[in-house]
């Protein structure tokens, strides 16, 4: 009987694997889901199929990740909307623990947040659009996937560092948000570069600045907002997760997969591609991150004076 559970890793997986992306389909999760998904499938024989779980700015499907069946059959996308910005604002009103309730497997990308507006809008900077704001206070809007992700805290940031007074109109994921801004109802979302880039280049959307610490490689030339905002900052990350319990023979069968996949040229580049960047690490190291931006993002909502008796 002792000899089951060792077994039972040891040959896994033996049917498909359900791994759960708590977003709606289109955006760079969907398409890291999907890399990470394939890696897996062709290295392991079996199907790893993307479940797309939305709702609650990511803490929905996380809640539904925590809850399942440690037996490694169902995985999810780990983000920092549903493991550290969400849980940072929401506290004890999210039905999970981001330390205790998962297995983290690895991490997967960074994911640069940056600020986009409608290409027929006067704002060709970050200062321009400071300026408008200020000119027009309480006028004009910012979108974001939902209340407590990462662009959401984003933008709050924004409007305390920067003195202005912006409308957050949050949507039900980034593709809703993303087709506002191109119609025009809305000025500003902060989103990452995924779905935006294909906008950007065809002269519908214009990128202002970047949330990272310095400019990126993936965009080079677009400035980092705290050039202009000192202070600013708005960089994330996804990565594989699993229930909490998960045997540790399984998460030491998919990290290296996972890592020696996404370190592949050829991955690495389609990731390039979709403007993200790839960043793996091992079990721990990705609890570790988890838990030093877990202190971060408290810090940031604490100073951007975010609560969530405070939201719209």
């Amino acid at each position: 009987m002792a000899a089951v559970p060792h077994v039972s890793a040891q040959v896994y997986p033996t049917k498909p694997v359900r791994v759960i992306v708590p977003y709606p389909p289109g955006a760079g999760t969907d398409f890291t889901a999907r890399e990470i998904a394939k890696a897996l499938t062709e290295a392991l024989g079996q199907q790893f199929v993307v479940d797309h779980r939305p709702g609650a700015a990511a803490t929905l499907g996380h809640g539904l990740m925590s809850k399942s069946t440690p037996d490694g059959y169902t995985l999810g996308l780990g983000t920092t909307g549903g493991l550290v910005s969400g849980p940072a604002l929401m506290g004890n009103r999210i039905a999970y623990d981001p330390l205790k309730d998962f297995t983290h497997i690895g991490l997967a990308t960074y994911v640069f947040y940056a600020m986009f507006v409608n290409s027929s809008s006067p704002a060709h900077t970050v200062a321009d659009f400071i300026k408008l704001a200020k000119a027009s206070p309480g006028k004009l809007n910012y979108s974001s996937p939902g209340v407590g992700t990462p662009n959401h805290i984003g933008g709050a940031q924004l409007v305390t560092l920067a003195g202005i007074d912006l409308l957050h109109i949050p949507y039900k994921g980034s593709a809703l948000s993303l087709s506002d801004l191109i119609a025009g109802t809305i000025h500003l979302t902060i989103t990452g570069f995924t779905a935006t880039l294909p906008h950007v280049k065809a002269g519908r959307l214009r990128v202002l600045g970047v949330g990272h610490t310095q400019r990126v490689k993936v965009a080079p030339e677009v400035p980092a907002i705290n050039e202009t905002v000192p202070g600013y900052y708005n960089t994330g990350w996804w990565g594989l997760v699993a229930p909490p319990g998960l045997p540790k023979t399984i998460v030491e069968k998919l990290n290296p997969i996972m890592n020696k996949a996404l370190q592949s040229p050829e991955i690495t580049q389609r990731f390039f591609a979709a403007g993200l960047e790839i960043a793996t690490s091992t079990p721990q190291g990705y609890t570790d991150l988890i838990r030093s931006d877990l202190q971060s993002w408290r810090k940031l909502i604490k100073e951007a004076k975010v609560s969530v008796d405070s939201l719209p």
